[in-house]
């Protein structure tokens, strides 16, 4: 059951809290940090008990249950590597949210830490749900909350952002149900049973166009979440209008789930698409790299700049899933955590910013240094981290993602790179007219409080601790990553299926692809 707790947990806590706002504000707060601290310290003390388990079985925990039968549906929760460490992801950017939120939310409390923690239900369940009915009922949990989170706690144009967020995340989302349905009754047509187990329709025969399109229904609503060019016009009305705590879960949590569902499900359930799609997918990775850096350069409000950030960081993960060796995955999976840790922080500092100053007007803002050092030494520290300094977190996935590209289509990873050159001329941007620079409007603001400084230096310190030893995250993500079970058994008879060999795509038996090795060596262990 200790799967389900994990998603429960986070039910409850905001349940209590919002009864609780009614006799004290302030603990609904506490009760809230509370819910997610127990989450993580379960997901801690999963982590810590697994020893050499990650290395021998993707899955380590499953749960399942009859829901309902006579339809195929039942409640199937597992848990693997890469599961687990956006589980944990999970728990600490909702701690982080609700301290963040501490001070600047304080009409409704009761019923803003019940969204915020119905989010991080919805979003656990995402990261757990191996059915896919259910899968999608946790991608629709998540949405509802946020829409709140935005158009109730947001800023000016809140109810315009929330509306636009609402429509492309729940347009997009129909797509993937038809996509799920025709699945279905697909493998039902072909072997007599119906269900909607995701291992079960991995080994459904199916004709080449309906596979484009079946999984062009599941890659459109990742790609929107994720978000990938050009299905990203939501994005920065959401970020800017959101107050601070959501914007911390939509780019820490919620873009999350677009990659970690195109890296469980529309991938290893559509193989035979990949020699003829992925090529597509890694060019819109690059003009996401590319682009989103451009875009953020563009923008004059700090936390409008981050929001952009977040469209070439995540082209890094678009790119590296669909290059598909285990050093772009794992690099992957290492910007994926990166970039929750990293641009969460620089949405919690722009919060910071806009409590003191009251504006985050890039060309208002100037010599915050000099007043709040302390304040101004983290701008400057995150936004190392969101140009790919080495030695942090998020340089170290930036880098593996282009040295398996670069094995796929050297032209693809020579133009990649470049966005190590944009990000550092938008990074360099920010923290020259925000922190440094003449003090032109006279600020005498209060440096971070005890509780910032808290936050941030965890964060901090977890980007660091990853950019210098990252063998952990490696060795729980790896089997998850190559392990059979998220691959389909079987496709139709005398068929191919393509997959990724070596360099690139190229087309191979079934049988010949279980007998396959990685031609680059796993990163658990050729890392000292």
């Amino acid at each position: 059951m200790i799967l389900t707790w994990l998603i429960v947990i986070p039910a409850i806590g905001g349940a209590l809290a919002w009864l609780a706002a009614a006799v004290r504000p302030a603990l609904a707060r506490w009760i809230a940090l509370a819910a997610c601290a127990l989450d993580l310290a379960l997901g801690l003390n999963l982590y810590a008990g697994l020893g050499a388990h990650w290395l021998l079985d993707a899955f380590y925990i499953e749960q399942r249950a009859p829901w309902i039968p006579h339809l195929g549906i039942s409640y199937h929760l597992a848990l693997d590597g890469v599961s687990l460490l956006l589980v944990l992801l999970t728990a600490f950017l909702g701690m982080v949210a609700v301290a963040c939120s501490w001070r600047e939310i304080t009409s409704r409390v009761g019923a803003f830490h019940f969204s915020l923690l119905a989010v991080l239900t919805g979003v656990t369940g995402v990261f757990l749900a191996r059915d896919l009915l259910l899968f999608y009922f946790f991608w629709e949990l998540m949405l509802v909350p946020m829409y709140f989170l935005i158009g109730v706690w947001g800023h000016e144009r809140r109810v315009y952002a929330a509306m636009k967020f609402f429509l492309f995340t729940f347009i997009s989302s129909l797509l993937m149900l038809a996509a799920i349905l025709a699945l279905v009754f697909l493998h039902a047509g072909a072997t007599g049973v119906t269900t909607f187990d995701a291992r079960a329709l991995m080994t459904t025969p199916l004709a080449p166009a309906a596979a484009i399109w079946i999984m062009l229904g599941f890659f459109v609503a990742f790609a929107v979440k994720l978000p990938a060019v050009p299905l990203h016009p939501w994005l920065g009305d959401a970020h800017t209008e959101a107050p601070t705590g959501g914007s911390v879960l939509l780019a820490g949590l919620l873009l999350k789930t677009g990659a970690y569902g195109m890296l469980r499900f529309a991938v290893p359930l559509f193989p035979q698409t990949l020699s003829s799609f992925a090529p597509i997918a890694l060019v819109l990775g690059v003009v996401g790299i590319l682009y989103g850096a451009m875009l953020a350069f563009a923008q004059t409000d700090f936390k409008r700049m981050v929001a952009y950030s977040s469209i070439s960081h995540m082209g890094f993960v678009l790119l590296g899933i669909y290059v598909g060796n285990q050093v772009a995955l794992q690099g992957a999976m290492i910007q994926i955590i990166a970039h929750g840790l990293g641009t969460g922080a620089l949405f919690v500092l722009s919060g910071s910013i806009l409590e003191r100053c009251g504006t985050r007007d890039l060309g208002r803002l100037g010599g915050l240094w000099a007043t709040a050092p302390r304040l101004g030494g983290f701008v400057v520290f995150f936004a190392m981290a969101a140009l790919g300094l080495p030695g942090l977190a998020s340089f170290l996935g930036e880098f593996l993602v282009l040295l398996g590209a670069y094995q796929v289509s050297v032209t693809l990873a020579a133009v990649a790179s470049a966005g190590f050159v944009l990000s550092t001329v938008y990074a360099l941007r920010l923290v020259q007219e925000s922190v440094h620079g003449p003090n032109r409007e006279r600020w005498r603001v209060p440096d971070l409080s005890a509780r910032e400084l808290v936050t941030l230096g965890a964060m901090a310190a977890i980007l660091i601790w990853l950019g210098f030893m990252p063998r952990p995250v490696f060795q729980a993500a790896r089997a998850a990553l190559v392990s059979p079970q998220h691959q389909p058994a079987q496709v139709a008879p005398l068929s191919v299926r393509s997959e990724f060999v070596g360099r690139g795509f190229t087309s191979a038996p079934t049988s010949a692809r279980r007998n396959a090795r990685p031609t680059v060596a796993p990163i658990a262990e050729s890392q000292p």
